[in-house]
């Protein structure tokens, strides 16, 4: 056990110390993902003369909270797999006694606690700005909602790095996240609440993994109505299936890769 947890903090101080030394980059990186902030102006002042059931205030608080959440969720990992197979730096890691996605967990981890006290200070100024705007989740709020940012950052991570597997394949495996990125845009929650969307494509994307990804755990958070254990469950559902799906294609492309010469 001890070793276990050798390996761990091993992984995430190198990795954290990494991120350290590109804080202005971090920085950068928050502010290219201000998009809800801007979506958050239009949908202000849309609700003034709309009918979308939910008040100028409710679209304040939704927004800054995708925002947040996001932060959290946030995931880049196709990227670095693929350029390590296409460069055949990914041999490197196979050699060690530790499977190389364990890496890049450890990097999207740390890099979360390198990014924390910027939010913070956002966090401050943003409510320092729009005072109007705080609220305070209850208990129960505050504990679900980060149980469904730690399972949404889960999933969106075994979504990119299943789809991180193809690179075994082709040159081009990120063309495929771009292409689910559009579906992630409008059935996420990241534009706009699924609660202003037409029933029929709320109901059609309450069973794909793109809402649990964003808008479960940010409706929770707000006091959108969300149905708990059913939200849950498809979660907890997809990360499964997607964890077996990984570990297959995983195993196919390492022989490929294998095979290759690499």
């Amino acid at each position: 056990m001890n070793w276990v947890l050798k390996k761990i903090t091993t992984l995430l101080s190198v990795y954290y110390a990494h991120m350290v030394e590109y804080r202005a980059e971090l920085l950068f990186w928050m502010l290219s993902g201000s998009l809800p902030i801007i979506l958050m102006g239009v949908w202000v002042e849309a609700s003034q003369g709309g009918r979308f059931g939910l008040t100028g205030l409710d679209f304040v608080r939704y927004f800054i909270t995708v925002f947040l959440v996001r932060q959290f969720t946030l995931v880049w990992v196709i990227w670095d797999f693929e350029q390590e197979v296409v460069q055949g730096i990914l041999s490197m890691k196979l050699l060690q006694p530790l499977d190389p996605g364990w890496h890049y967990v450890a990097q999207h981890l740390s890099e979360r606690v390198a990014r924390l006290p910027f939010v913070i200070v956002l966090v401050i100024l943003f409510f320092s700005l729009y005072p109007e705007a705080f609220w305070q989740p209850s208990l129960g709020q505050w504990g679900l909602g980060i149980l469904a940012t730690l399972l949404a950052f889960t999933l969106r991570f075994l979504m990119q790095y299943t789809a991180a597997m193809l690179a075994f394949w082709t040159e081009r495996a990120s063309a495929i996240e771009q292409f689910l990125f559009l579906f992630y845009l409008f059935l996420s929650g990241y534009v706009a609440p699924l609660d202003v969307f037409p029933s029929i494509v709320t109901q059609v994307a309450q069973w794909t993994p793109f809402p649990y990804a964003l808008y479960f755990p940010t409706a929770i958070f707000v006091g959108l109505p969300v149905d708990l254990q059913q939200g849950f469950l498809v979660l907890i559902i997809w990360i499964i299936l997607l964890f077996i799906l990984n570990r297959f294609l995983w195993r196919k492309g390492l022989r490929h890769y294998s095979g290759m010469g690499a």
